[in-house]
């Protein structure tokens, strides 16, 4: 899945500045954010859950201009609650990051 590598980098590098173990904290704590809003999403059960968790998820893309995360949140708004598609690509989404680390 891609990820906008470049953007989300690129930010990720400015908000660390030349310090690695800062830029390592801050790319496990988006994924731990990530990881947390996408298990309310997956147990969201209203559309009020659901809706509220993907505007978390999106917030969190554009705090680091992930796009894709972004455009995955945009679809989840657009998309049932529970559903399992958008619900797989969040996965496959964090499961990228983590190997980026």
């Amino acid at each position: 899945m891609n990820h906008d590598k470049g953007d989300f980098e690129a930010n990720l590098a400015a908000a660390a500045g030349n310090d690695p173990a800062l830029a390592a904290e801050l790319r496990a704590c988006f994924v731990e954010s990530l990881d947390n809003q996408r298990d309310l999403l997956a147990r969201a059960r209203c559309d009020g859950n659901w809706e509220v968790s993907a505007l978390r998820l999106r917030s969190l893309g554009a705090s680091f201009h992930a796009h894709g995360l972004i455009a995955l949140a945009a679809e989840a708004l657009e998309s049932a609650p529970g559903d399992p598609v958008v619900l797989r690509k969040l996965a496959a989404f964090s499961q990228s990051l983590k190997e980026q680390a």
